[in-house]
């Protein structure tokens, strides 16, 4: 009996040892993490301001780039805000696509777009801040990538605003320029938004944030102005439903907005917001705020304003409007390239001057 407890207190205190060794088993098994760096060991056009450490040193391998996701640094909490972004508007897409016939009716088809665009520029700011410490030219090749989502998006909206949430008499004033132009300054927003980071290595900050700022306040002005007619209505609007949400994206963006041009807290704290608090992660909370209520309002309009939408919209405009989606798509593309070869340039002949 004695030996019988013995060999079993054996067995325990084997399996205790084997427990301990687990975390050392997994630090050799995992590849090894470089720690971060100060904002002094990095281009000065990767330094954000009053952000002192937390910084991912370049060149790196990829597998370190993609493990950095699980690491802390100055950009953790950004790639995972528009990353649980991406998971909760995919969601949403399952979930509106059991009574939506996005296939047979081509009258959802601007909500569609919205919900694929809020998914592309979501994935791509994650991608951006996952893969943009690499080195110079992927930081420029993955921000132009989040620029130009960025621009779809702004079309994305623009199409569910004019064509769920326009009222007879502002549509009899803008139909036939309304979209077009929208599409016209989701491509000034892409080139604005390219051409202040091109120039942030000789620039100051602040002639980066006018280049990006002012192209994508004028579009968003232009995209909301149905939504504003709308709320500027809200006592005779009864109860109609979507009109909180459409109050409440604009409040997200409005605060989203100043987050992104005026860093509070960084500044308030200079090297406190290093991991958290910086403004640029409000920014992304309250923007992806504003794109979930945004969707659902334009969900509700989709349900809700049938008889008006099909009524103000003929049957092709639907897909005249994806097709210009796909114009502007193309051109943002085509305005990250051109830039990009300027990136290109820049780099070849810092480079060559070394």
């Amino acid at each position: 009996m004695a030996t019988i407890v013995m060999e079993r207190i054996g067995r325990v205190f084997i399996s205790l040892q084997q427990i301990r060794e687990v975390p050392r088993m997994l630090t050799e098994a995992a590849p090894s993490m470089p720690g971060t760096v100060r904002d002094t060991e990095v281009p000065s056009y990767f330094r954000e301001r009053q952000v002192c450490t937390g910084y991912r040193p370049l060149n790196q391998n990829w597998r370190y780039y993609f493990l950095s996701l699980f690491q802390r640094h100055n950009e953790t909490i950004n790639i995972w805000t528009h990353l649980l972004a991406f998971l909760v508007i995919l969601v949403k897409l399952l979930q509106l696509a059991e009574t939506v016939d996005f296939v047979s009716d081509p009258h959802s088809w601007p909500l569609l777009i919205l919900v694929l665009s809020s998914l592309t520029y979501s994935a791509f700011s994650a991608v951006a801040h996952l893969l943009g410490g690499k080195s110079e030219l992927c930081h420029f090749i993955f921000y132009f990538l989040d620029y130009v989502g960025v621009a779809q998006y702004q079309y994305g909206s623009a199409i569910a605003h004019f064509y769920y949430a326009v009222d007879e008499s502002l549509h009899r004033h803008v139909h036939g320029i309304f979209m077009p132009l929208a599409a016209f300054l989701s491509c000034q927003s892409c080139l604005g938004c390219c051409y202040g980071k091109y120039c942030s290595h000789s620039l100051p900050s602040w002639v980066r944030k006018v280049c990006q700022v002012v192209p994508s306040a004028l579009a968003y002005m232009w995209d909301s102005s149905p939504v504003a007619q709308r709320l500027l209505s809200w006592s005779t609007a009864g109860d109609d439903p979507a009109v909180i949400y459409h109050f409440c994206q604009v409040a997200f963006f409005l605060s989203c907005s100043f987050f992104f041009t005026c860093p509070l807290l960084e500044r308030c704290f200079p090297g406190r917001c290093d991991f958290v608090g910086q403004g640029h992660q409000f920014f992304h909370v309250f923007l992806s705020c504003c794109t979930l209520c945004q969707i659902h309002a334009s969900h509700l309009d989709y349900v809700g304003r049938r008889e008006l939408y099909t009524r103000l919209h003929g049957s092709g405009d639907a897909a005249l409007f994806v097709g210009l989606y796909v114009v502007t798509l193309v051109v943002c593309a085509l305005i990250a390239a051109f830039m990009l070869r300027k990136v290109k340039r820049l780099l070849d002949l810092e480079a060559k001057s070394k």
